[in-house]
């Protein structure tokens, strides 16, 4: 059975992606997020499984945590990493109204923690034949998306989209696959009720995505459909 890990996994977009991957029958999910005993819907989900989910407790930002996770999947091979957790960056993100604290934190979540995470997996991954890592971006990572706010957001998705196509040259020889993704506009506490799409959709459209693609993808951007996004 393929392993899959999944972090920010217990709301929207990360939530419904472990239930896309359970839904296929051939994956075993090791579903993160910061306090899985309070992860109600997530617990739900274990009891329906049959034994293919995993729940574990993973703090992205702190070093010991992220070191546990690695350190309980020390003898399995992850086919799979989706790297979705990530915030906002807080209310004030204007040019003459900025909160430094909140875009130090949006670098270290959205930015940092990836790379923070993925590292720590390196050696599962590489036990896997053609394993894959996906990070969850956003297209106002795109420097050529013109924005005129969200300073912690855009700047730490670029950031996170550079520091990903860094990952994929490096990683070639070993050959796993390294993209990222734009989720879309999606019905979250993030997205807010006016979005485009249910996370559902997102989801379901980023793990067919996942299926199809091969190393000769490696460091792309993709929307969650599938289609190219211009960087």
């Amino acid at each position: 059975m393929k392993q899959c890990v999944i972090t920010g996994s217990n709301r929207g977009v990360g939530f419904e992606l472990v239930r896309s991957y359970l839904s296929r029958g051939d994956w075993h999910v090791h579903a993160c997020c910061r306090e899985p005993e309070k992860a109600d819907a997530l617990r739900e989900l274990v009891t329906g499984s049959l034994g293919r989910i995993t729940l574990h407790s993973l703090e992205v930002t702190d070093p010991a945590s992220v070191e546990k996770l690695a350190n309980d999947l020390s003898d399995a091979p992850i086919d799979l990493l989706i790297n979705n957790a990530g915030i906002m960056g807080g209310d004030h993100q204007e040019l003459d109204n900025m909160d430094f604290e909140a875009w130090a934190e949006a670098f270290a979540v959205n930015a940092i923690a990836p790379f923070r995470v993925a590292q720590a997996l390196l050696p599962a991954l590489r036990r896997a034949s053609g394993a894959k890592i996906a990070t969850i971006s956003s297209q106002l990572g795109a420097l050529n998306y013109k924005s005129t706010n969200r300073y912690a957001y855009c700047s730490s998705k670029a950031a996170v989209n550079k520091t990903m196509r860094i990952m994929a040259e490096q990683l070639r020889d070993d050959e796993i696959t390294c993209v990222l993704f734009h989720p879309g506009w999606v019905k979250t506490d993030m997205g807010g009720q006016n979005a485009e799409l249910h996370a559902d959709e997102s989801a379901g459209g980023i793990a067919r995505t996942l299926e199809r693609l091969t190393l000769a993808d490696t460091g792309c951007f993709f929307k969650w459909n599938g289609e190219p996004h211009v960087w």
